[in-house]
């Protein structure tokens, strides 16, 4: 991958639905210059796919964090299955290290965050957790301000 290729892969993090010709434009190359190389990082498996950010994955839960767990004995299994039963959580990880789980949560009140931390601590076979809230989400699709 050369520089033409990453800067169209920043173009498309920038905006995915981009005309071609529009980024053959930005990068100051041909669109057939555009669509070869499109073609090519897609056909090579660089580029998996194109997603679409939506406007409740921003603000529909304005209050929104990571809660790392610890986990005693070979419980994983267990405790991923009962906290996917939980709506306010959007992922669970798994990861290596100190933490065994990684787990993606939101909800509309502190309050009720507070309450889904709780639940998650009393399940039987989490030794540990540590919760950090998401402040502000910068995106890889966000132009930054000029």
């Amino acid at each position: 991958m050369d520089g033409t290729d990453q800067k169209l892969i920043s173009a498309l993090r920038h905006n995915g639905r981009a005309a071609i010709s529009d980024l053959a434009v930005e990068l100051g190359v041909s669109r057939a210059t555009v669509r070869t190389r499109l073609e090519k990082l897609v056909r090579s498996g660089e580029i998996l796919g194109f997603s679409v950010i939506l406007r409740s994955d921003a603000f529909e839960l304005p209050v929104r964090g990571i809660m790392l767990l610890s986990i005693e004995g070979r419980g994983t299994d267990r405790i991923v299955a009962r906290l996917r039963g939980m709506p306010e959580i959007t992922a669970i990880h798994t990861t290596n290290g100190k933490w065994d789980l990684v787990v993606e949560l939101g909800t509309d009140t502190l309050s009720s965050l507070d309450a889904v931390l709780h639940k998650i601590r009393l399940i039987e076979g989490i030794s540990a957790s540590e919760t950090n809230l998401y402040l502000a989400t910068k995106r890889s699709a966000e132009r930054p301000a000029i």
